[in-house]
């Protein structure tokens, strides 16, 4: 299903501003960038867009609430200066299983002042050396990177990941997206 389509099923007669948690994972992107989203999404603060083909984020529309982004398992390179300019109180952000294979192209996370949680595994750029180190020194804001902190202590469910242990948040964000 294309992602335009699945935005209007996502919807269900509200309005984009009624939105608070949109989960479009596994649609099709059409040409590698985000279709059909825009900034009526108002109130968005999850949006999930994992393994839907994404190349690029540059279609991605400002989303001033949004605080927490899913782009795993994508083929994202770069251009992430994007999301500082459209996403100004994201606070967690998973890129894992995505193409970045140097420290610099995380460079635009910079000015993201709110984010807390990064995470970027299966990416190559976690293959280089002290690539925690440089990516801790990069972005100092960050609290956790691939759910640890700085002294490798993990983070609480409540605090690093989007979902914790993946286990009992996917039913309540099930409900809480379907309004029950």
């Amino acid at each position: 299903m294309d992602m335009k389509k699945r935005i209007h099923l996502e919807l269900r007669n509200r309005t984009p501003s009624d939105v608070r948690e949109l989960v479009l994972d596994n649609c099709r992107s059409v040409e590698g960038k985000i279709e059909g989203l825009t900034a009526e999404f108002v109130n968005l603060e999850f949006l999930s867009l994992i393994n839907v083909g994404l190349i690029s984020v540059s279609n991605l529309p400002k989303l001033g609430k949004l605080k927490k982004l899913e782009f795993s398992d994508n083929r994202i390179s770069g251009g992430l200066d994007v999301l500082a300019e459209k996403l100004p109180n994201l606070t967690h952000l998973n890129l894992s299983g995505n193409k970045l294979k140097d420290i610099s192209t995380l460079e635009p996370l910079k000015k993201l002042d709110n984010l807390k949680s990064l995470d970027l595994f299966n990416c190559e750029v976690t293959n280089l050396n002290d690539y925690r180190e440089s990516v801790f020194k990069l972005l100092p804001q960050l609290t956790y990177l691939d759910g640890y902190d700085m002294e490798d202590r993990e983070a609480s469910d409540s605090d690093g990941e989007v979902d914790g242990d993946g286990v009992d948040d996917d039913e309540d964000e099930g409900m809480k997206l379907y309004g029950m």
